[in-house]
């Protein structure tokens, strides 16, 4: 008997996710070094803006309660 795979088989979801990693790898480049200079820019100015919200909320708390 031949063996069909099921959509809903677990061997047939493993294929389709290892399809779709290949084809996203092939889409994707390396960024060069302006695009690079401004994702790491884009980066660190978030973790200091959380950072200063975390802040600030802990001097709040400090304060009045």
């Amino acid at each position: 008997m031949e063996e069909t795979e099921d959509v809903n088989s677990w061997k047939y979801k493993i294929r389709a996710f290892i399809g779709e990693c290949l084809r996203v790898l092939k889409v994707t480049k390396k960024p060069d070094a302006i695009e690079f200079k401004t994702i790491v820019k884009v980066s660190g100015l978030g973790i200091l803006i959380i950072g200063l919200i975390g802040f600030v909320i802990q001097m709040v708390k400090l304060l009045f309660f």
